[in-house]
Formats: structure tokens, C-alpha cells, sequence
């Protein structure tokens, strides 16, 4: 029986722009962009709505969780938490 402690929190959704040194990662969904060359692109909800807003060919692939979708428009238009 191993007597490693484990974290009680929920792992941090894989973020492809995530960034080591400065994490500016929010939420805990992960959200899968697709771009208009058929990429597919894991984000956590602050890194999707930048690229969203900012980026007009990438769409919510089915592959988002509702959940995840509002997460993401939350962040983008600042709606209630």
C-alpha cells in the first residue's frame, strides 16, 4: 500500500499554450478548438476564449463538454461566476 499523499484538487486541464514559467491557465474543463484545417487544439477556458475572440476560424468541437462552453463565455464576456 503506497503512502504517498495525493492532491485532493482536481488536475489542471491540459493546456497546449500553457506556459511553465508564467501559468496563465484558467478553469478546470478542458476545451477542444478546432481550426479551419481540422487541427484540433486542448485549452483550459481563459486560453480558449482568447483564441475564440481573437481568431474567427477555430470552433467548439463536439468533443466540449457544455460545462466547458460556458466556462469559456464566461471568460470571454465576464458573466457571473
Amino acid at each position: 500500500m503506497s503512502t504517498a499523499n495525493h492532491s485532493r484538487k482536481s488536475p489542471l486541464p491540459r493546456c497546449e499554450l500553457r506556459e511553465e514559467e508564467h501559468p496563465t491557465c484558467v478553469g478546470s474543463a478542458e476545451v477542444v478548438l478546432v481550426g479551419s484545417d481540422e487541427k484540433e487544439l486542448r485549452l483550459c477556458a481563459a486560453h480558449a476564449a482568447a483564441v475564440w475572440l481573437t481568431e474567427p476560424t477555430f470552433r467548439f468541437s463536439a468533443k466540449t463538454r457544455p460545462e466547458a462552453t460556458a466556462a469559456v463565455m464566461r471568460q470571454a464576456f465576464g458573466g457571473s461566476r
